[in-house]
C-alpha cells in the first residue's frame, strides 16, 4: 500500500544535495514521518474526545501541526498548493520557525517518559538537511500519502522502514552499529522466552531492533486490555548514546505500534555499576553492545574489572542490571572467549560465577555484514547473589594484592556450545535468515548434542585462564603439520621426478 510512497521518498532524498548517505537518507525519513504520526495521533485523539463529549488540548499549537505547515488541504482532500510553502519559504519555516519550537518541548516536560520530552529531545539532536525546497515540499507530499491510523498499516510501514535500517546498516559501519540481524535477533528471544509482566531492556538500543521485536512477540499471545497497557507503558526499556540511533530507534518503536517508547538518550556506562538497586533491575536482558569503543578513564574507574574494551564495560553492566533469576542473551565479539589480558579473565570469572553461563552460540563470518569480526551470543541467568566480603575487588586487584586467583563456587555447571553453519557464505546479498537459526532453537530446548553441538562440563574449565573457547569436539581432525625438512625432501623428489620425465620426453623427439 505504501511501498511506492517510500520508493518516491527514496529518489526525492537522493537528488537532495544536503543528504549524501543512507544515514541521512533515514535520519530526514525519521523526523518527517514522526511529525506525520504525531499529527495523525492528535487528530484521532481529537475525534474520540469530541465523540465522547470532551474537551482536547493540542500537544502542539496550530501553527506548526502538519496538516497547516506540511499540508494544507483543499475542500477535496488534496494539497492545496496555492496554500502550501514550497521553496526557500518552506526550508526557511522548517529552519527557522518549526525546529527552534519543537525544541523548547524537552524543557517544558513534566518528564522524560512524555511524548512531549520525546519531541524536545528529537529535534533538539537532529537538524533539516534539506538545502533545497524544492526537494522538501516533494518530501513533505510523499509522507502526507503515509497513514497511521489502523494497525495493518503501523504494521506496513513498520516492514519499511525496517527495511531502510537495513540498508543503512548495509551502506557501511556506522550505520551497521544500528542493525543486529532480525533473524538473530527473533532467535534470541525464542530462547529466552520473556512474559507479559516481565521488564525488557537493552541498555545499547540503536535502532532498537531487540525492543520491537519483543514487542511483536509479546503481542502475540492473546492479552487483555491491562497487560496491553502493560506491553505499552511498563515492559520495554533501552538506553542510547547517539543521536541519530536514538532518533531511529524511537521512531521504530513508534511504528511498531509503542506511542510514548521508554528510551533514554543517555551514554549508559557513566552509570556507576555500584550504585544499582534492585529497583533499578530488568528481568530480560537482550542487547548488541558496540563492539572496540572507548570511554574516558573516569567511566572506566567506575566499573570493578577495568578495561577499555566499551563491550566488556557492557557485559558488567548488564550483569548488574539483571535480577536474580534474570535472563540475558548478550551479542559479543568471539575473542572475549579466550582473549588471554587479566581483564577478559576476570570478566569471565564472573560471568561464571555469579550466572549460569547455559548457552554460546558461535556465529560465522558474515553474520554482521561489514563488521570484519567474529561474534558469539552468550546466554545466561543471574544467580542469586553471593556472599563476598571483598565485593569491591576485582579479580585482577585480588591477584595483584595477594598473589592468589579467586576460586568462588561456580554458578555455571555445564555450558552447550552451537556452531552455526548455515552451509553458505554470508553477505549483502545473502544473509542470514530464520531457517538458519531454526535447528539452534530446536536443539537449545534440550541441549542437544549433535556434529554442530555440544556439552562442556565447567569442572573441567582451566581455573587460571577460563578459556571458554569455541573448540568443537566433533569436528573431524586435521593432518598435523609435518616437519619442515620433510616438506623440502618431497619438494626436492618431485623436482627430480619431474626432471626425469622431461628428459624422457626430450630423447623422444
Amino acid at each position: 500500500m505504501f511501498e511506492q510512497a517510500f520508493k518516491n521518498l527514496d529518489d526525492t532524498l537522493r537528488r537532495e544535495a544536503g543528504c549524501t548517505t543512507e544515514l541521512d537518507y533515514t535520519e530526514q525519513s525519521s523526523w518527517l514521518l514522526f511529525l506525520k504520526y504525531l499529527d495523525d495521533l492528535e487528530q484521532e485523539r481529537s475525534q474520540i474526545a469530541e465523540l465522547m463529549g470532551k474537551p482536547y488540548t493540542f500537544i502542539i499549537d496550530e501553527a506548526y501541526r502538519w496538516s497547516v505547515w506540511a499540508a494544507p488541504k483543499d475542500e477535496n482532500g488534496k494539497i492545496d498548493h496555492n496554500v502550501a510553502l514550497t521553496g526557500d519559504d518552506i526550508r526557511d519555516f522548517v529552519n527557522d520557525q518549526l525546529f527552534p519550537y519543537l525544541r523548547k518541548f524537552k524543557q517544558n516536560a513534566e518528564s522524560a517518559e512524555t511524548i512531549e520530552y520525546k519531541i524536545g529531545e528529537i529535534f533538539g539532536e537532529i537538524k533539516n538537511k534539506f538545502q533545497s525546497g524544492y526537494n522538501l515540499r516533494d518530501a513533505l507530499d510523499e509522507i502526507d500519502e503515509l497513514r497511521f491510523q489502523s494497525q495493518d498499516e503501523k504494521h506496513e510501514l513498520s516492514h519499511l522502514y525496517e527495511a531502510k535500517i537495513k540498508s543503512m546498516g548495509n551502506a557501511g559501519r556506522n550505520g551497521g552499529e544500528y542493525y543486529t540481524p532480525r533473524p538473530l535477533i527473533r532467535a534470541m528471544i525464542q530462547v529466552i522466552k520473556p512474559q507479559i509482566g516481565q521488564r525488557i531492556y537493552d541498555g545499547a538500543c540503536g535502532s532498537a531492533g531487540f525492543l520491537c521485536k519483543s514487542y511483536e512477540y509479546l503481542r502475540q499471545q492473546k492479552l487483555t486490555t491491562k497487560q496491553l497497557e502493560a506491553l505499552q507503558k511498563e515492559t520495554l526499556y533501552g538506553k542510547e548514546k547517539k543521536s541519530l540511533a536514538y532518533v531511529i530507534g524511537i521512531m521504530n518503536m513508534i511504528l511498531h505500534g509503542i506511542d510514548a517508547p521508554n528510551i533514554i538518550h543517555t551514554n549508559t556506562l557513566t552509570e556507576n555499576v555500584n550504585d544499582i538497586q534492585p529497583k533499578d533491575r530488568f528481568d530480560v536482558i537482550l542487547a548488541n553492545p558496540p563492539f572496540g569503543g572507548s570511554e574516558r578513564k573516569e567511566i572506566k574507574e567506575k566499573f570493578p574489572i577495568r578495561t577499555g574494551e566499551t563491550a566488556f564495560l557492557f557485559l558488567q553492566h548488564f550483569i548488574k542490571m539483571l535480577k536474580p533469576g534474570g535472563r540475558a542473551a548478550i551479542v559479543i565479539k568471539n575473542t572475549f572467549l579466550s582473549n588471554a589480558d587479566n581483564a577478559s579473565k576476570g570478566l569471565r570469572e564472573e560471568l561464571l560465577t555469579s550466572c549460569n553461563l547455559h548457552t554460546i552460540l558461535d556465529c560465522p563470518g558474515g553474520t554482521f555484514i561489514g563488521a570484519g569480526v567474529k561474534t558469539v551470543v552468550l546466554f545466561f541467568e543471574k544467580r542469586g547473589l553471593r556472599l563476598r566480603s571483598d565485593h569491591t575487588l576485582s579479580r585482577v586487584e585480588k591477584q595483584q594484592g595477594n598473589g592468589q586467583l579467586s576460586m568462588f563456587p561456580m554458578a555455571t555447571e555445564r555450558i552447550w556450545y552451537y556452531q552455526l553453519d548455515p552451509g553458505r557464505s554470508l553477505g549483502k546479498t545473502n544473509p542470514l535468515n530464520d531457517d538458519d537459526l531454526g535447528e539452534f532453537v530446536g536443539f537449545q530446548e534440550t541441549f542437544k548434542e549433535s556434529d554442530k553441538s555440544w556439552l562442556v562440563e565447567v569442572k573441567d574449565i582451566d581455573r587460571e585462564t577460563f578459556d571458554l573457547s569455541v573448540k568443537n569436539p566433533n569436528a573431524p581432525e586435521e593432518d598435523p603439520l609435518r616437519e619442515p625438512g620433510e616438506i623440502l625432501a618431497e619438494i626436492s623428489a618431485l623436482d627430480a621426478e619431474s626432471a626425469e620425465i622431461l628428459e624422457n620426453i626430450s630423447g623422444i623427439f
